[in-house]
């Protein structure tokens, strides 16, 4: 089996793309919906325990590795595959799929077994979604 090549560069820029989508999501675009599902007033916001430079940097580390990861899934399925790794098709399918799998179903146990609404699940599973389409772009482009 060959070595796995993988581009750091490209994996930063993917983990880049998801902090900004995420930050995009959850501030001006759906901020003010999010916080009336999970149920947060400003105070709530304001009195949580992790300081923002905290999880900003807990974000960072998160995207580094599911951008890490995502470039290894592309190689090994571009590999075993033969998917052309190069293509837009390539990429949506490989985002699709791997959301499908893994980040909307475990997303899911949020609705299924925490008690939170479907409006939130879907709000927390399409960022997810995009985010994944967007980094697995960046990645397959800048391979």
């Amino acid at each position: 089996m060959p070595e796995i090549s993988i581009n750091f560069i490209a994996v930063i820029v993917a983990a880049a793309v998801n902090i900004v989508i995420g930050m995009l999501w959850y501030g001006p675009l759906f901020g003010k919906q999010w916080k009336k599902l999970m149920g947060f007033s400003d105070t709530d916001m304001k009195g949580m325990k992790m300081t923002p430079m905290t999880a900003i940097f807990g974000g960072a580390v998160t995207a580094l590795i599911m951008a890490f990861v995502l470039a290894h899934d592309a190689y090994v399925w571009g590999l075993f595959f033969g998917a052309s790794v190069g293509s837009v098709a390539f990429a949506l399918q490989l985002a699709f799929w791997i959301w499908l799998g893994y980040i909307a179903t475990t997303q899911a146990s949020a609705f299924l077994w925490e008690g939170k609404s479907w409006k939130l699940f879907c709000l927390n599973a399409s960022c997810s979604l995009v985010s994944l389409t967007a980094m697995s772009l960046v990645l397959t482009f800048l391979r």
